[in-house]
């Protein structure tokens, strides 16, 4: 799609509407948490987040999110090369069930979690005990971050031709080779992209994770449950402290992912 100069009325009013729309929602938020954290200056803010439990709530945070970015990295890649390569049935429902974790809530996620897990659970007897378990947040942790290398890596997949591969094959590559110089160079961008948007909605994740979790305090206590303990604790500078970091994260993932998403448009060569 070709953009356009907005030079008349009614297009200035619409570019007026949508920034006044996205600064309210976005951009006020952010202003808010910056001054509200900087209230007092710099000291605070590292006071805040070094201490006992606000590093075991970071450090906990950042390894669920490490190790669900890379479970859906992997299984995520093989579920859309499963959907975008082959044919079988029950492939729509799962196509539709891979979107469920947008539209369910994920405190649901965790109270159906402890229906199933808990100590008179329906797998009550389950060798490993989830419930109120880290083992437990982490299971919530891919589920509500399971899309996102699915919904990246699909479209890219759909639009390869298999005329490349076909020559692969013919010139006396192997399917490891091909897979490797031939196909994937196209989808790493895709990938990359999708396993940061994992990170970072596994970083933000708080209902399933509190619930099935327990909101223990160093134990099951993740950054984003430390934030809720510290209002309701009255503590608003911990809370705007730990809120600023993980704002300063989720800035960061998203300018690199910008930044990668460009770097594989540059790339892509018609076929």
């Amino acid at each position: 799609m070709n953009e356009r100069a907005s030079n008349g009325l009614v297009g200035w009013l619409l570019i007026s509407l949508v920034l006044g729309y996205a600064g309210i929602l976005l951009l006020a938020p952010l202003v808010m948490m910056i001054l509200g954290a900087f209230k007092d200056g710099l000291q605070p803010i590292l006071d805040d987040l070094t201490t006992p439990d606000a590093l075991s709530a970071l450090g906990l945070s950042i390894r669920l999110a490490l190790l669900a970015a890379l479970t859906n990295g992997v299984l995520g890649f093989l579920a859309a090369w499963v959907l975008a390569r082959h044919n079988f049935t029950g492939k729509r429902i799962f196509n539709a069930l891979v979107d469920m974790p947008f539209v369910i809530s994920p405190v649901i996620i965790g109270y159906v979690m402890i229906v199933l897990f808990g100590r008179v659970g329906w797998l009550k007897d389950f060798p490993i005990k989830l419930a109120f378990s880290v083992e437990a947040m982490f299971v919530v942790t891919v589920f509500v971050s399971l899309p996102f290398v699915i919904r990246e890596l699909q479209p890219v997949l759909a639009t390869l031709m298999p005329e490349h591969e076909e020559a692969a094959y013919t010139l006396g590559a192997s399917r490891w080779m091909t897979f490797r110089r031939v196909i994937f160079p196209s989808l790493r961008h895709a990938l990359t992209v999708g396993v940061m948007l994992t990170l970072a909605r596994a970083l933000g994740e708080f209902g399933a994770a509190a619930v099935i979790g327990g909101a223990v305090e160093g134990s099951t206590e993740t950054a984003t449950i430390f934030i809720n303990r510290a209002l309701l604790d009255r503590n608003p500078s911990a809370a705007y402290a730990m809120s600023l970091l993980l704002g300063v994260i989720a800035i960061i993932l998203l300018i690199a992912m910008n930044r990668i998403r460009h770097a594989g448009g540059r790339h892509v060569h018609p076929n």
